[in-house]
């Protein structure tokens, strides 16, 4: 099978016929095999009688319908685990994004060598409090990862089958594929700048509490890559420096005492900031030996990413 396109949607009942009759002409157009795995998560409109109607005209499609809201991220995840499709296309359901860029992303996949393609919606429909935000977030993404995308957060994403075989979404964390896959080895991403929508149906299902969780997801996508197998190169060399500013405060202050006679020493903040730096250094240094318990008895300790044996 060519393509696997994966819609995750929630209560977006105006917009699943239009969606759907758009990805098979498109597909049906250029010849590809196809299936979409639409995932309902959680609907409280008739989302999933819509889809139910739908499959009886195109036998491509696939669906899962969630009990409740799992997120986005859920949704994603729970599809990777069933597609076929050699190149894997997701794209929201809201019809902000083109199926008609599907035939130039597959073609970057399978002919340009990418592991990843992102869409750039470089032109968007927003208001300037989603906009602002947006290109705050890409910014400080990009710096912090190393990957150099414009709109890390873009739904209309092009994956070669391996890689969504090779990675878990979780959480919140479907803002971060790029990152997830980079960290899984993954190095190959780019991106194409792709039309955006207006919305013509429904109202965004996103608030201002991703703004706060974000970044929290950033920080624990980045310890977790870099340190999931070694927790302890973070917390001791942390530790260890917590604890020498410790020692060096307190020993400073020691020679002034009894050397140079000074008196006061014990009221002075400084030698409360050196009780604090020391208490703190062994305790990171307790959480890094926790820390390394919990990954040598985790099932997964000894298991790696290999691309190929020969």
């Amino acid at each position: 099978m060519d393509i696997s396109v994966v819609i995750p949607l929630l209560n977006e009942e105006e917009s699943l016929p239009e969606l759907m009759e758009w990805i098979h002409r498109v597909m049906e157009t250029n010849q590809f095999s196809y299936e979409v795995w639409m995932v309902d998560d959680g609907s409280t409109d008739r989302s999933w009688q819509i889809i139910e109607e739908l499959q009886q005209t195109y036998p491509g499609l696939r669906a899962i319908k969630f009990r409740r809201n799992y997120g986005k991220s859920a949704a994603l995840n729970t599809a990777f685990e069933k597609v076929a499709g050699d190149v894997v296309i997701t794209m929201d359901a809201d019809l902000q994004d083109s199926p008609d860029e599907i035939p130039e992303l597959y073609r970057m996949i399978t002919e340009d060598g990418f592991d990843l393609v992102s869409g750039w919606k470089k032109k968007r429909y927003d208001p300037i409090t989603k906009t602002i935000p947006t290109k705050l977030y890409n910014f400080i993404t990009s710096k912090m990862s190393g990957i150099h995308l414009h709109d890390m957060n873009c739904g209309l994403k092009a994956y070669r089958l391996n890689v969504i075989q090779n990675i878990e979404v979780y959480g919140e964390m479907h803002r971060y594929i790029p990152v997830i896959a980079k960290w899984s080895g993954f190095k190959k991403i780019g991106e194409k700048v792709v039309q955006h929508q207006a919305r013509k149906y429904g109202s965004t299902k996103f608030g201002l509490i991703r703004f706060i969780n974000g970044p929290l997801d950033l920080a624990s996508i980045m310890f977790v890559g870099k340190f999931g197998k070694r927790p302890m190169h973070f917390f001791g060399a942390v530790g260890i420096l917590f604890t020498l500013i410790g020692f060096g405060i307190l020993g400073y202050l020691t020679i002034m005492k009894f050397i140079f006679a000074v008196g006061g020493i014990d009221d002075r903040p400084l030698f409360f900031f050196g009780i604090l730096m020391l208490i703190l250094g062994v305790q990171l240094f307790i959480a890094g030996f926790l820390a390394e318990l919990i990954t040598r008895n985790a099932p997964e300790r000894n298991k790696y990413k290999i691309e190929k044996i020969v």
